[in-house]
């Protein structure tokens, strides 16, 4: 049986190459993480500084210098501003993260602002970071605000496709993108296994359930922010493929990284609707059982008072002759019963007729 063709974009079939350039952590002190220079797609050189890949690119025309920053200085991004001659504005919102996903074209140079993501296991949680890219005809400048996407993987597998990173500083933000956007999918997976067990808690009445659903609910208004706009912007780099001479292999790679967006998009859309919907249900459950505690409590308040009247009623139906007794017992000498034949009889009689008299008073009240 024939095996089916891979139809991955080269970049990710790559295997990277066993000398791998520095590594691209966040931890690193450093702003500069790496700095290559590459001619025809393959690296020639690794400078050290800024000062010197600048030398490089100035002093050998037709290579591309791909740049890796962290968290970089004011210093060193005006020093790059100057050099590339990149607008004010772009490199002012390198400098500040909390930037929307965007993408916006100054002269030569392309700005464009992606939202990565990564679920963390432990937490339960989605992290967001914020990546800077500046696209230029000879060059590549990253600016990350956090750990995601894992930029050294993308650029080694680029390294292991010369062919493709030769066709310039496009082709590498192409596969940045897609790294982006393939970062997003084990978030949705792990998202969809949070609303999973979310459905479970709710139908368990789980107490804590309301306060996740919240906090997940906000980390989706924060997906959407980061997919939703990516969305347009891929569109929008499509629509000028001819006015600005896209290669035809590039534009199939940008098209699958659109397709692959554009249903992270609808997931993450389908996850607001659904947690919304589970929050109502929530809600209505919470209610019912509280209504049902409610009713609980009375009928037990109901059943207490029953019992209530019934030992007041008997308490009241033997307080009758206790009452009679003890006026007849205060053996006072001036008593006109006290000498009377029927007296006893009199006395007993008394205290029957009111005995049953509260008796078929409380019974027809239905306290007995």
């Amino acid at each position: 049986m024939p095996e089916r063709p891979d139809r991955r974009p080269p970049w990710r079939r790559a295997t990277p190459p066993p000398a791998a350039p520095p590594s691209e952590t966040p931890g690193d002190h450093r702003s500069v993480i790496d700095s290559a220079v590459y001619r025809e797609g393959r690296r020639v050189a690794s400078p050290t500084t800024l000062a010197e890949t600048f030398r490089q690119l100035r002093e050998q025309p037709g290579r591309m210098a791909w740049i890796g920053l962290h968290r970089p200085t004011e210093t060193e991004l005006h020093s790059l501003a100057d050099e590339f001659k990149l607008h004010e504005l772009a490199v002012e919102d390198a400098l500040e993260a909390h930037q929307r996903p965007k993408l916006e074209r100054y002269g030569e140079t392309l700005f464009v602002v992606l939202r990565a993501a990564r679920y963390l296991d432990a937490p339960e949680e989605v992290e967001f970071s914020e990546l800077h890219i500046f696209v230029g005809p000879d060059f590549l400048i990253t600016v990350r605000h956090g750990a995601a996407p894992d930029l050294p993987a993308v650029r080694r597998r680029m390294e292991g496709t010369p062919e493709l990173l030769s066709l310039g500083p496009e082709a590498a933000l192409y596969a940045i993108l897609d790294a982006v956007v393939d970062g997003y999918a084990p978030v949705v997976e792990g998202v969809q296994n949070d609303m999973d067990e979310i459905e479970t808690e709710v139908f368990r009445g789980d107490p804590e359930v309301s306060r996740r659903i919240y906090e997940l609910s906000r980390e989706m208004v924060e997906f959407q922010r980061a997919t939703r706009p990516l969305v347009a912007m891929l569109h929008g780099l499509m629509a000028g493929f001819a006015k600005y001479g896209t290669e035809e292999e590039l534009q199939r790679y940008l098209r699958d990284v659109a397709d692959h967006v554009t249903h992270t998009s609808e997931r993450v859309d389908g996850f607001r609707q659904a947690l919304t919907e589970i929050l109502t249900v929530n809600a209505t459950l919470v209610s019912q059982q509280q209504n049902a505690e409610m009713r609980a409590l009375a009928g037990a308040g109901f059943e207490q008072n029953e019992e209530i009247k019934k030992i007041s009623s008997w308490a009241a139906i033997l307080f009758a002759p206790t009452l009679v007794g003890t006026i007849y017992g205060m053996n006072f000498e001036v008593m006109p019963e006290l000498k009377w034949a029927a007296g006893y009889p009199f006395a007993i009689l008394l205290m029957a007729v009111v005995c049953v008299s509260l008796y078929v008073i409380f019974k027809k009240r239905d306290w007995l």
